[in-house]
């Protein structure tokens, strides 16, 4: 590989880690404290914070219209002038100049078409400081905190649920050991996706599981580990009996609920039906309520039926569409999943069916034609609709039923003195080494200490590039890849050492030296590297931390110190043109 290929590779690395480690300089420098406060709250609170700060500007902005009607608005307001200038447009109508507090507030239609476009701002900035936090490398539970969680598990109702096969009824505790395992297999495998979330979740008692998540105490984070609470079902919707809901709603909103939401006069649905709000998410992400349905109370089909769900396009129209497969096997119940649907679908065509899940309706669609297949499309929505749809499919039904019993915002177990104390050990490890380099090996220490700072900038922007978690053990992985890291420039430095020895002229004992040394350097990180993927593998929380951060610093030192330090000896050699090597007080 020539000079300058290693050099574009170098470019291109660094330029890349930048990029990755973008989200998270903005979210650490960027990002004032109060809008990180702000971000890492729930999205209700965040609704409630935009929503209150709006009306507070449009109640300013009036009083500025009433007190000073030809005053200019101050910068601060630039989107509002903007938005402003954009309505005048849109109605085909001079834009004044300059733009006054009078002109800006003549601009929109109604009081609420100026609160909305404030209130957007205020959203808008802050969702995108929550995404960049989302993005960003966080800091575990033992470094910043995070939510406690405890689940219990409805196992009795997992016990009734079964069909009635002998192992069932003749050992109940047996399954419910069990089901147990399964519920605490399943939240494992959708939270501890990489090794460095470090979560820790563990059987409490007979029926409850422990979790702690590391990161912002986000409540969003529970509902998608728990969506709809382990329950979702295909229900039938009465048309008739919603038209005649609807209809009596509009007459009589304020007295159709009570306060906890059931109806007041049951007898205006049928016996056999229920009311259900029909939900959408809003601009903040949130549930939101955009009419009712009257649905039958007996399911047309269990969640539990679903083997799996994807987002696809129509073949015709090329609209998004949720395709999702159901059971074929019957598994000791009189009908599988596909038999069940089938048989629901052939007696209901022309009919509306709904997917429930915690109580809301999320979808509901037309039956066109009989499903027999297994295979089933439902589509009429955004690609965004469809992939939360998706999600719901794929996440909302566990055998177990679950239930959040308490959840509470915890602090830091070691907080800031074990991040100043880890932080604090890098820093110190990585100067000491540094140091012994520049003392030991003169200038070529120079080239290792440089390929050093890029390796922990590399380390880091992969960090930041998957998401992951830095805890104190990934920080014990870095701490060991400083000293891995070395020890291969060590072994290059001392090869060309031998070299100059031999009476080699500086470019020929660099090469030499470079040759030489590659093997053994590929040999001693491969075989640590192979490790560390087991570890990874085969172990959990802090282990898995430390070996996933091991292995990336691994990959990252041994291009440091065979390109990065390559690079900058031919450097020195070919541009600077340097003769003699300063790699030894004895070797010259």
């Amino acid at each position: 590989m020539n000079k300058r290929t290693r050099f574009a590779i170098i470019i291109a690395v660094l330029a890349v880690c930048f990029w990755f480690l973008w989200p998270s300089i903005s979210w650490y420098v960027r990002t004032p404290k109060d809008e990180q406060t702000l971000a890492l709250g729930s999205l209700e609170k965040i609704k409630d914070y935009a929503t209150v700060q709006a009306s507070a500007d449009v109640n300013a902005l009036k009083r500025l219209a009433n007190e000073h009607a030809d005053a200019v608005l101050d910068p601060s307001y630039g989107y509002v002038v903007k938005a402003a200038e954009r309505s005048y447009k849109l109605a085909e109508k001079k834009v004044p100049v300059p733009m006054t507090v009078s002109a800006v507030m003549g601009a929109f239609g109604s009081e609420s078409e100026l609160l909305a476009v404030i209130e957007a701002d205020y959203r808008d900035k802050i969702l995108k400081a929550k995404n960049r936090y989302t993005n960003s490398v966080k800091l575990g539970l033992d470094l910043s905190g995070g939510m406690n969680i405890i689940v219990r598990a409805d196992l009795d109702a997992a016990l009734a649920a079964q069909s009635d096969s002998n192992a069932a009824i003749a050992d109940p505790a047996a399954f419910k050991r069990e089901a147990m395992a399964q519920a605490i297999e399943t939240l494992t495998s959708r939270i501890d996706k990489f090794g460095l979330t470090s979560p820790v979740i563990r059987q409490q008692g007979e029926d409850r599981i422990y979790i702690e998540i590391p990161g912002a105490a986000d409540g969003e984070s529970v509902n998608t580990l728990i969506m709809g609470k382990g329950i979702l079902n295909f229900h039938l919707v009465d048309r008739e009996a919603t038209n005649a809901f609807n209809e009596y709603y509009r007459s009589h909103a304020a007295s159709t609920f009570s306060a906890d939401g059931n109806l007041l006069d049951p007898t205006i649905i049928p016996d056999d039906c229920m009311v259900m709000g029909v939900y959408q998410k809003d601009e903040y992400g949130l549930d939101e309520r955009v009419g009712y349905l009257v649905l039958k109370k007996e399911p047309a089909l269990d969640g539990k039926y679903i083997k799996s769900a994807q987002v696809t396009a129509n073949n015709i129209t090329n609209q998004p569409q949720v395709t999702f497969s159901l059971s074929t096997e019957r598994n000791g119940e009189p009908l599988s999943g596909a038999e069940i649907f089938g048989n629901f679908t052939s007696a209901h065509v022309n009919d509306s069916m709904a997917i429930v899940s915690d109580d809301k309706i999320k979808s509901y669609a037309n039956i066109n034609e009989p499903i027999t297949t297994g295979q089933v499309a439902i589509s009429g929505f955004g690609l965004e609709e469809a992939q939360n749809i998706q999600k719901v499919l794929q996440t909302a039904w566990l055998s177990v039923p679950l239930e959040v019993e308490s959840q509470q915002v915890i602090g830091a177990s070691l907080g800031d003195q074990a991040i100043r104390q880890g932080m604090r050990a890098l820093c110190v490890g990585l100067v000491a080494v540094l140091v012994f380099m520049l003392l030991y090996y003169l200038g070529a220490g120079f080239n290792a200490v440089v390929a050093q700072v890029l390796n922990m900038y590399i380390v880091f922007a992969i960090l930041s590039a998957f998401n992951l978690t830095l805890t104190l053990s990934s920080i014990a992985g870095m701490i060991l890849t400083v000293g891995m890291s070395v020890d291969a420039n060590v072994i290059i430095f001392e090869r060309i050492k031998e070299e100059l020895r031999a009476g080699k002229s500086r470019a020929a004992a660099i090469a030499a030296g470079f040759d030489n040394a590659l093997w053994a350097i590929l040999d001693s990180n491969i075989t640590t590297f192979i490790a560390a993927i087991f570890l990874s593998q085969l172990g959990t929380g802090s282990i898995q931390g430390f070996a996933v951060s091991l292995a990336i610093g691994v990959v990252s030192s041994v291009f440091t110190a065979l390109v990065v330090s390559r690079l900058m000896f031919d450097f020195q050699t070919d541009v600077i043109g340097k003769k003699n090597v300063s790699i030894s007080w004895r070797v010259k």
